[in-house]
């Protein structure tokens, strides 16, 4: 009906991502946008759902992503589709602009393109049969958005979630991706090298090829996922700090450090204890928390501290003076951040994560709002030039620094204990 001849990998997606999940990861220029506007026109002109909502007079599609302009790349897409058929132009009732895209069929099927910004807070209220999420290794909160929002948007009428991106690193996106191939009937997982597509220009990707450092050709055309360059712990790595740990109780005749990273306007107070007596260094108790008065900050500082009997190390920036001289009986180490601090510090969690001397369970917590925080997930996202809001990654460097190799990081004085009189 359409007049369309895509190539063999998006011929393979049309027939096979009919999952209650389907992932699909390639690169750029592969044809993701194009294909999907036709599986989207499809199942707005045939309504395929489960059988027992079939009688239902509504079926919705939605075409989102991190912004709308980016959700608005399918829709415009099928919509081109539907202006230059003469055959599908009839059946389309309507299409509109404001205030979101949207297309009505006379069958009462209706797409609609929306964004993903502000938590999913445009998606509440409504139900989906099918949610197509473009862009989505992109999304800056993914677990909320997916289990919190899209799922309960899919819950009630047996709907189909669409995951379509290129790779970014191998953050959640890759997660995601192992877990529907370790589950064959619940997801479906296609990859796909902008090679693939015989329509792209050849002398344009040839340059791209030309002059793309190797890790960006694998992953921004091969479709890849690879370690993000700009991050600073690699996935293997943290991986194998993950495997086989746990929190646990103080045990004598073993030795602890317990490092805080004090909280200040947004951030968070967060206490690392690690039991040093050999390596793999372990975590063995944490601690994270947010608009506390600051004697009950110390108060769980001196609880924790007590049960471990471990060395205190504080971040003593800023009004972190004040911790220092109010646990002065506690004889603390304070580090002043600095930009070479806390990069010596990075250094050396990386060198303990590359030399698997660490080991840290997975955690995770709600916030305020709802929101899942998750330990690993920090871990993971964490670079060198942003690392203002990583406090459970500068906790658990403040705990481990007094454990450096000394021939890496000399007697220079980059955290120097700071003493002073209020």
């Amino acid at each position: 009906m359409l007049g369309i001849n895509p190539h063999p990998g998006q011929i393979e997606w049309l027939r096979k991502s009919v999952k209650p999940e389907n992932l699909l990861a390639t690169g750029n220029r592969w044809g993701k946008s194009y294909i999907q506007a036709i599986k989207i026109l499809h199942r707005a002109f045939f309504k395929i759902r489960t059988l027992n909502h079939d009688g239902d007079g509504h079926y919705n599609i939605v075409v989102a992503s991190i912004t709308q302009d980016q959700a608005n790349i399918i829709f415009n897409a099928a919509t081109r589709l539907v202006h230059s058929n003469e055959v599908l132009k009839p059946l389309v009732k309507s299409i509109k602009r404001t205030p979101y895209p949207e297309m009505v069929f006379g069958n009462g099927a209706v797409i609609t393109a929306r964004t993903t910004q502000n938590r999913g807070n445009y998606l509440l209220g409504n139900d989906y049969d099918l949610f197509s999420f473009d862009e989505a290794a992109f999304e800056s909160d993914p677990e909320y958005l997916i289990n919190d929002v899209i799922m309960m948007r899919l819950a009630d009428r047996d709907g189909c979630l669409d995951l379509i991106s290129t790779p970014n690193g191998k953050n959640w996106f890759y997660r995601r991706m192992l877990e529907l191939q370790k589950d064959p009937d619940q997801g479906y997982v296609q990859f796909g090298d902008s090679r693939d597509n015989p329509y792209i220009s050849r002398q344009a990707l040839s340059r791209r090829l030309k002059y793309l450092p190797p890790d960006r050709v694998a992953q921004n055309i091969g479709g890849q996922f690879i370690d993000n360059s700009r991050t600073i712990f690699s996935t293997e790595d943290v991986d194998h700090a993950l495997e086989g740990a746990c929190l646990e109780s103080y045990r004598i005749g073993r030795q602890y450090i317990s490092g805080w990273d004090l909280a200040r306007k947004q951030t968070h107070t967060v206490g690392m204890t690690f039991d040093v007596t050999e390596k793999p260094y372990r975590l063995v108790n944490f601690a994270r928390f947010n608009n506390r008065d600051w004697s009950d900050v110390f108060a769980v500082i001196r609880r924790i501290r007590n049960e471990y009997q471990s060395l205190l190390v504080i971040d003593s920036t800023g009004l972190g003076d004040v911790a220092m001289s109010d646990l002065a009986d506690l004889n603390p180490i304070g580090v002043i951040f600095t930009p070479r601090s806390k990069s010596d510090l990075l250094m050396n969690l990386l060198v303990l994560h590359n030399r698997k001397g660490i080991k840290y369970p997975e955690i995770t917590q709600n916030n305020e709002e709802n929101r899942v925080w998750s330990l690993q997930q920090e871990i993971r996202e964490v670079t060198w030039e942003n690392n203002n809001r990583f406090d459970a990654v500068m906790a658990m460097g403040l705990a481990l620094w007094p454990k450096r190799n000394r021939s890496l990081f000399p007697t220079r004085g980059p955290v120097p204990i700071r003493v002073s009189t209020i």
